[in-house]
């Protein structure tokens, strides 16, 4: 017993030290250390005295993240294997089988082989099952599964996996794998580069600039940046990347937060590549954090086009903090800011509504900026493009279908069933939609709408007032409505679906690589961008 109340003093003691070391906490320490003591004396009694066995590890991390969870969706607590794949991130290179893989509770999906690296030598494809590891069956694993696959370089690993209803098995060679953050770029035309920047880790801006000097080299006189489907990355690569474009010492981020050794100004540190080359910025839903950054940067200094949809709005800066035994904790520390001023920032996770989620600016709340030569630009959150396009933001229903991945297994069915041996004919087809809408019911695909769930909330409230026989009729009638509106949604968002299945099958027999070559000839985005940089006045115009 003295040795648990030992426990008991030292712990909230030594976390009170901590805690008071740092500026922030002071004006808070006593109420932080009354709490800590209540959680420490909390957590001893339920292990010890709870009628049935409990597991304080599991218990702990529920508490952890049960906590976080109220602040916002970026700052996490992680365990070593969180940690190590966070560093695999943003340095681009890990031991492995060479695959992007998708963990779900009873299995591990193949999303996507690398070409020439160890799983595509053994034959694994995309929409592949994997259910085995070894001897370690996947649902039996408690952990994240997709740890299993990495190792050592040289060493080999068994999978078990399940292709079309049958059961297959191969054995893998691990090797060192290396993510490219430039995994494309090519001419367009005679004139027009295009480049292709996935994501920013510690290559970033070098694997850029050679792909911009090599395309320079071969005649290119403009420029297509693609930062579509970006989801971020190092805060100083997006720094660098903007460095490429505009001069030394320009202002291109600034960050603001509560602890002043957190608000500090970003300014581009080395000579630039070219400060003259037209370029285009393709943006869209899906490219965040630091892909806003270098897009409102280059937008606010009225040096690129921006094309597409507006971006994400991840304006929340985090950085990560070690905590004991190999676990990290990344926390939310500040946010950023465009050279302008508008804060990239869309969802107010400390204003939440009273369903308890996050708040969003809305347009008649925007606040207008100025660009460096005058043009009025908006927050709100995200970059807003200088030329939007319908096409690149992902419809309601069309969400719907890409978050159920019934693009992906409508894709896996198809390169199963379909030959396809020539990029430059291959073409999806009315019949391919039609198969593709069967495929949507015979999967029972169905979505609710907010104007659905607004109704349904207003006459739960009318049957606890009695007033639900009034409504009836009226409530059936627009229930019929939203259906044929959800029956003809899908027709009406043919040209985005038709453009999302080419672009995955695509992938399927001429991976990634391929993928591109068919972008360069076939998308709306990179053909709207290639246009506006084929007239100079016209680019000029957006950019004054």
């Amino acid at each position: 017993m003295k040795k648990l109340l030992t426990k008991k003093i030292v712990i909230p003691v030594f976390l009170s030290v901590l805690f008071i070391t740092g500026s922030a906490f002071k004006n808070d320490f006593f109420e932080i250390a009354k709490q800590i003591e209540i959680f420490t004396t909390l957590f001893k009694e339920v292990n010890m005295n709870y009628v049935d066995e409990t597991n304080p590890a599991d218990l702990m991390d529920t508490a952890i993240k049960s906590m976080l969870q109220d602040l916002d969706p970026y700052t996490n607590f992680y365990n070593e294997q969180d940690v190590e794949a966070s560093r695999i991130n943003n340095t681009g290179d890990y031991t492995g089988i060479g695959a992007s893989v998708l963990t779900l509770k009873d299995k591990l999906v193949i999303i996507e082989p690398y070409k020439d690296f160890p799983a595509d030598k053994a034959g694994l494809k995309a929409g592949d099952e994997i259910i085995k590891v070894d001897n370690t069956v996947v649902a039996d694993f408690s952990d994240d599964a997709g740890n299993l696959l990495q190792g050592t370089a040289g060493t080999t690993v068994e999978v078990t996996y399940v292709r079309q209803g049958k059961t297959h098995t191969a054995i893998i060679k691990r090797e060192a794998v290396e993510i490219h953050a430039v995994p494309h770029f090519s001419m367009i035309d005679d004139k027009t580069g295009y480049v292709v920047l996935r994501k920013f880790n510690q290559k970033a801006s070098t694997e850029t600039i050679n792909a911009i000097r090599t395309l320079k080299n071969e005649g290119a006189k403009q420029l297509v940046l693609d930062l579509r489907g970006n989801l971020g990355g190092l805060l100083n690569e997006a720094v660098n990347v903007t460095n490429i474009f505009v001069p030394q010492n320009q202002l291109v981020v600034t960050t603001k937060s509560k602890v002043d050794k957190y608000n500090k100004t970003y300014y581009t540190q080395k000579e630039p590549i070219d400060t003259e080359i037209p370029v285009v910025v393709l943006i869209d839903g899906r490219s965040a954090s630091a892909s806003e950054i270098v897009a409102g940067a280059l937008q606010d200094l009225d040096r690129a086009v921006v094309v597409g949809a507006r971006s994400f709005g991840k304006g929340l800066v985090q950085r990560p903090k070690p905590l004991v035994y190999g676990t990290q904790l990344k926390i939310t520390i500040s946010r950023y800011y465009t050279p302008s001023g508008r804060c990239i920032q869309s969802l107010d996770y400390w204003n939440r509504d009273e369903m308890g989620k996050a708040t969003r600016v809305t347009k008649d709340n925007y606040t207008a900026f100025k660009t460096k030569r005058g043009r009025t630009v908006y927050d709100g959150g995200g970059i807003q493009p200088d030329v939007e396009l319908g096409i690149t933001k992902l419809s309601p229903i069309t969400n719907a279908i890409v978050n159920e991945n019934l693009i992906f297994d409508f894709a896996t069915e198809y390169y199963y069933s379909h030959q396809v041996t020539d990029l430059k004919t291959f073409e999806l087809t009315d019949a391919d939609f039609k198969a593709f809408k069967n495929f949507l019911k015979s999967n029972n695909f169905t979505f609710e709408t907010k104007t659905e769930k607004a109704f349904d909330d207003a006459l739960t409230v009318a049957r606890e007032e009695a007033l639900n026989s009034v409504i009836d009729a009226e409530y059936d009638s627009l229930l019929k409505a939203l259906n044929t509106y959800k029956t003809e949604a899908i027709d009406a968002n043919k040209t985005q679906l038709m453009g999302l299945l080419a672009e995955e099958i695509v992938k399927r027999y001429f991976y990634r690589e391929g993928m591109y070559a068919y972008y360069i000839e076939h998308n709306t985005e990179i053909k709207k961008g290639t246009e506006i940089l084929k007239n100079p006045s016209t680019y000029l115009g957006y950019l004054q």
